[in-house]
Formats: structure tokens, C-alpha cells, sequence
């Protein structure tokens, strides 16, 4: 198992993964660029080209985890959804293009812009499993006592897992 990040040369980390470490994070990044993908644009031609959207919550419990409203109140908060969604969508999908360009079996070392990069897909990742599995503060004790047979504990090993590779890639680059 990997043993997360350290410090690397000129400001940057250094990591080294194995093949299924690998697949686990290329597997779970497709999911959310699938589930990041563009949304839809308004028919009026300026709204298609800044990226306009409409200004509906989610629905999808992940889409509104890793899409939340900026306001309480309704009326701002869709003003504010319409505006920059679209904006926000492409920046998680940039994120992790940028960890799948890189994400490769053996010692990965990554620039400081790269490991930002990392640290927000990393972060998309494990709100997006969180938010599928029900986390809460307890999760490191169910983790515990859950027997290794029970069919939920790959994935909550899993989320785990990513919370480590994100606390040490936090670590490394402060």
C-alpha cells in the first residue's frame, strides 16, 4: 500500500503507488468526471457560450454534495448556481484529467500545481464517496468493528484510504 506523500523537489510531492492503488483511483476519477460532465446550457446562443445553466439544485445527492448552495436564501442561491456551475463543473473535470494524466504505477512526483490538483479531485472523490456510503463523524470506528466479509467494508476501506492520501498530500505541500 502506498505510503502517501512526502515533500518533493522544487516545492512539489513525491508518491509511489501500486498497480491496483492505481485502478481503485482511475476507476473512481472516471466516475466523477462521468458524473461532472457538462451540464446542460440554456437555449439562448450568449447563455451557450458563457455557460449559463439553469439554476435547479441537484437532485443527485453527490451532485448537490460536491455543488452546494452558496445561500441560504433560494432565489440567491440559483442566481448564483446559474452563473457559475458550469464554471465549477470544468474545473472538476480539469482536476481529474490532471490525476489521470498523471495517476501511473510506481513513484509519481508532481508538481505544486499538479498536486493542487490532486488534493481537489482527491477531495471530489472522497465527498462524492462519503456522501454514497452516509460518512459521518464515526466512520473510522465502524471501519474498526466491521468484519472484513461485510460488503460494504472494500468501500469504506476505500474512502479511508483516500482520506490518508489526502492528509499526507496536505502534509507535503505544508
Amino acid at each position: 500500500m502506498s505510503s502517501g506523500f512526502k515533500p518533493g523537489p522544487g516545492g512539489g510531492v513525491i508518491a509511489r503507488f501500486d498497480a491496483a492503488e492505481i485502478s481503485v483511483l482511475r476507476s473512481l476519477l472516471s466516475q466523477i468526471l462521468e458524473l461532472v460532465e457538462p451540464g446542460p446550457t440554456g437555449d439562448d446562443p450568449l447563455e451557450r457560450a458563457l455557460g449559463i445553466g439553469p439554476s435547479e439544485q441537484p437532485t443527485d445527492p453527490v451532485l448537490a454534495r460536491l455543488f452546494p448552495s452558496a445561500y441560504e436564501d433560494h432565489e440567491q442561491s440559483a442566481e448564483f448556481r446559474r452563473y457559475t456551475e458550469a464554471t465549477l463543473r470544468e474545473g472538476k473535470r480539469a482536476d481529474a484529467r490532471t490525476m489521470l494524466d498523471s495517476a501511473l504505477p510506481g513513484e509519481v512526483e508532481l508538481t505544486q500545481e499538479q498536486a493542487q490538483a490532486w488534493m481537489r479531485a482527491l477531495n471530489d472523490v472522497r465527498l462524492a464517496l462519503g456522501t454514497r456510503l452516509e460518512v459521518d463523524e464515526e466512520v473510522h470506528d465502524e471501519i474498526a468493528a466491521m468484519a472484513e466479509d461485510d460488503p460494504r467494508y472494500p468501500a469504506y476501506v476505500t474512502y479511508d484510504w483516500l482520506t490518508y492520501l489526502q492528509d499526507t498530500l496536505v502534509r507535503a505541500l505544508w
